[in-house]
């Protein structure tokens, strides 16, 4: 039998990004997860005091694995940062009882397989900052003020 190569399978490229079905189970794993958290007590010292926010969870093209992005309450707010020390203990600690997670998760949403979790710390926000300090340097502000195009006006 011949096999058919992925082009004529209707296999997608990865570059196309993930599928309306694993948006849809990864935003009903993450709904499910701020529920868990916010009720469950996780007896774990790094997590004693630590709001955690659930801001993305992707999911693998099988569902059978999910990537949680995590981030501290309040970060990215204000031109917060966290650095990666303070947050890794949280993150290590939520990697620790993933297992834990995952059998409330399976219960509580309707998938046929409850995926495998994997938390890691969500660097959008430390991105953004860094990205919106470097606009407010003076040099680049004077640069974005600038108008490029007085050439062309000497043209007419």
């Amino acid at each position: 039998m011949k096999r058919h190569s992925d082009k004529t399978r209707g296999h997608k490229a990865e570059a196309q990004g993930p599928s309306q079905r694993q948006l849809r189970a990864g935003e009903l794993v993450r709904h499910a997860l701020v529920e868990i958290l916010r009720e469950e007590e996780l007896h774990d010292e790094a997590l004693q005091g630590v709001s955690i926010t659930i801001t993305e969870v992707r999911c693998s093209p099988d569902l059978r694995h999910a990537t949680v992005f995590v981030e501290p309450l309040g970060a990215g707010l204000g031109g917060v940062t966290i650095s990666k020390d303070k947050i890794a203990p949280a993150i290590e600690a939520l990697n620790r009882h993933a297992k834990f997670l995952r059998g409330i998760l399976g219960r509580m949403i309707d998938m046929k397989f409850t995926p495998d979790l994997r938390f890691l710390h969500d660097e959008s926000f430390n991105e953004a900052a860094r990205i919106d300090a470097l606009f407010m340097r003076p040099d680049v502000a004077r640069d974005l003020r600038n108008d490029p195009r007085p050439e062309e006006e000497d043209e007419d």
